[in-house]
């Protein structure tokens, strides 16, 4: 028994492959039932109204008619009921077996084409087979009319049941199908995504500091022709800033690696917490920076502290590279559900309309992206008494409503 729907399929793979084959076969299969139900009673020849050779003739010709009904299925039921028909008033009683090529024409009917055209052959030929016979002989068991009836209509329901069942198991595999589509879009999308946050890690990171090694070169150059006692003090601040490059591209392309690689990256996610680290560098370019405090600190999530710490990171490095300005502020201000970080300077008043962070520029955009894709809003501008202000928004947690559905806490 565990070997029959092995057979099964073997046999279907067998017909799919070679379809007039399979087609002759099911031909010669209704038309030897044919033969064995003529050598079986009630049939008697003194009941026959034509020889038994035209019976079957009658039965051959319907049987053959199988061979047409992947093409022309309607056509195929048509002649198969017509030779049911001609049986019947010849005085062959329509049993299952005689009516072999017409109930195998309905079941292919319901399976080939529509359900409404399924059914409409299965009633005509019903209702035509039942008058044949109830023509031929008047006073007809109700046994045998509701028998004809039945093994009529069943083959129509059976072929409606397959091609049902065909069509769900079709449909089934299309959305499979398309699912499995959309995962891959999606899948490729958060690829793209990830790979411009990549981009926008490695940019933050190489462009602060090279910012800062061109301005510690620059003041190395000035310190040789001015004041050469200093220059190598400077020069080793040089060197540390250029070795803090490294470390940090080395942490943010290690972030890439397999998790099967062994050089991966031990260094702690840049947060709020390496703000110290990260205002010795910008010292050591010369850039002074106070560091202010208001209300108690609390922990961000990681996305909020990293992107705190890289929007504090890009507002130094501009400070450094525009303000013309040796001092800069950062205020940190937290309430319960929101932290505001100010980072502002008194630089010159020209200097802000020079600067990429202005409002035209592509790095406020940046630092505007990386404060929306966690929930915050950023807000930058030249100050009325000079100089530039980056004021940034962020929510403590990822479940805090974001600051375009409700005003932040210092607005």
């Amino acid at each position: 028994m565990a070997q029959s729907p092995i057979m099964i399929s073997h046999w279907r793979n067998a017909a799919r492959r070679h379809p007039r084959a399979a087609d002759g076969a099911l031909a010669l299969a209704t038309f030897a039932i044919g033969v064995i139900g003529s050598a079986l009673p009630p049939v008697s020849p003194a009941h026959l109204r034509v020889p038994e050779t035209f019976v079957m003739v009658i039965g051959a010709l319907g049987a053959a008619s199988l061979l047409l009904h992947r093409d022309r299925p309607r056509l195929t039921t048509g002649l198969t009921t017509v030779c049911a028909l001609i049986l019947a008033l010849a005085g062959v009683p329509l049993t299952p077996l005689f009516q072999a090529p017409c109930l195998a024409s309905l079941f292919l009917l319901a399976l080939r084409t529509d359900q409404r055209t399924g059914r409409i052959g299965a009633v005509a030929a019903t209702t035509t087979l039942l008058a044949a016979s109830l023509a031929h002989i008047p006073e007809v068991p109700w046994g045998v009319i509701i028998g004809l009836i039945a093994w009529t209509l069943l083959p129509g329901a059976v072929g409606d049941a397959v091609r049902s069942n065909s069509e769900y198991l079709a449909a089934a595999e299309a959305r499979a199908a398309l699912a499995e589509h959309t995962r891959e879009e999606e899948a490729l999308h958060r690829v793209s995504e990830e790979r411009i946050r990549m981009a926008r890690e490695l940019h933050d990171v190489v462009a602060h500091h090279i910012a800062l090694a061109a301005t510690q070169a620059r003041t190395v150059t000035y310190l040789m022709r001015h004041h050469p006692e200093r220059a190598p003090e400077m020069m080793e601040n040089l060197c540390d800033s250029t070795d803090e490059a490294l470390r940090e591209l080395r942490a943010t392309v290690g972030l890439l690696r397999q998790r099967g690689d062994t050089d991966s990256p031990r260094d702690p996610t840049p947060g709020v917490g390496q703000l110290p680290e990260l205002l010795g560098s910008f010292e050591r370019a010369g850039l002074s920076v106070e560091v202010t405090t208001e209300g108690e600190t609390r922990p961000l999530s990681p996305g909020a502290d990293l992107t705190a710490y890289r929007i504090i990171q890009e507002a130094l490095t501009n400070v450094t590279k525009h303000a013309r300005t040796a001092d800069a502020r950062v205020h940190l201000a937290y309430t319960r559900s929101w932290v505001t970080i100010t980072v502002d300077d008194d630089g010159r008043p020209d200097a802000p309309a020079s600067r990429p962070g202005h409002a035209s520029g592509y790095g406020l955009i940046g630092m505007r992206e990386r404060a929306q894709s966690v929930g915050g809003r950023l807000q930058a501008g030249p100050r009325t008494e000079g100089g530039f202000t980056v004021s940034l928004e962020l929510p403590m947690h990822k479940t805090t409503q974001p600051p375009n559905a409700e005003k932040g806490p210092h607005q």
